[in-house]
């Protein structure tokens, strides 16, 4: 049996989200499914992290076990290839240590939210960015993620569907920048709760837009009550970026 590391990228819009599931295409699915028509083995593809229906990655970590010996260069190239026409590319794949696992030995997990700040429509970037046409303060909006970074009860910041049994989490980091019309807010931690980006993402976006102030902010975190979310962002613009190991 050979571990073999991936590093994969995938435009979430057509798939129900990593995990497979009985209705609709996952990511996890074609990948399986792929491996399944190189080998002819059922291995399980495990990620870093279990993104939503329309999340996209573009560095996501993830392992599968298989008794074929390959190369890990040709199966890269053969996952690929039989993943077509789906949106799902294989950059990397290495022989890894057998207790090497893609989520259990995940030290750290980033992702990235693109928001498109402008009044025109999304073409080229429909899907792939959340338009916002109101004018945002970017740094009102840095000043409001400052409050959150740490340790904290993320409750409000939950999806009331989340699996998680504890609601406190450690932001790591959480920053807001603008590169021209484009604001890009960046969030990396252990681990996530589900709907956590989106959520603060959404409510950072009310501070920009002057509907919320930092301290309608912080009383939002401090009440620990998912009925005081402002606004939850799409999922059109996050991104899974990295997965941090110990090695």
């Amino acid at each position: 049996m050979t571990r073999y590391a991936l590093i994969v990228e995938y435009d979430g819009r057509p798939f129900v989200g990593w995990q497979r599931q009985r209705h609709g295409t996952s990511i996890q699915s074609v990948l399986e499914d792929a491996a399944f028509a190189v080998t002819g083995e059922r291995a399980r593809v495990q990620a870093a992290g279990r993104t939503d229906a329309g999340v996209h990655g573009s560095a996501m970590r993830a392992h599968l076990d298989l008794d074929r010996d390959i190369a890990p260069f040709r199966l890269m190239e053969a996952l690929n290839a039989r993943a077509r026409p789906f949106p799902v590319a294989v950059l990397a794949c290495v022989i890894v240590a057998d207790d090497w696992h893609a989520r259990f030995s995940c030290t750290g997990r980033a992702y990235e939210y693109r928001i498109s700040n402008r009044r025109a429509p999304l073409t080229v970037e429909l899907g792939l960015a959340w338009r916002v046409p109101q004018p945002l303060d970017e740094g009102a909006m840095a000043a409001g993620a400052a409050l959150l970074v740490g340790r904290h009860d993320f409750t409000t910041f939950r999806s009331a569907h989340c699996q998680a049994s504890d609601p406190v989490r450690t932001l790591d980091r959480l920053s807001v920048m603008r590169e021209g019309e484009r604001v890009i807010v960046r969030a990396a931690a252990r681990s996530f709760l589900h709907h956590q980006v989106r959520s603060i993402v959404g409510c950072l976006t009310l501070v920009g837009m002057g509907r919320w102030s930092t301290t309608e902010l912080q009383a939002a975190l401090e009440a620990r009550d998912r009925a005081r979310l402002g606004l939850n962002a799409p999922p059109d613009g996050l991104y899974f970026v990295a997965a941090s190991y110990p090695d």
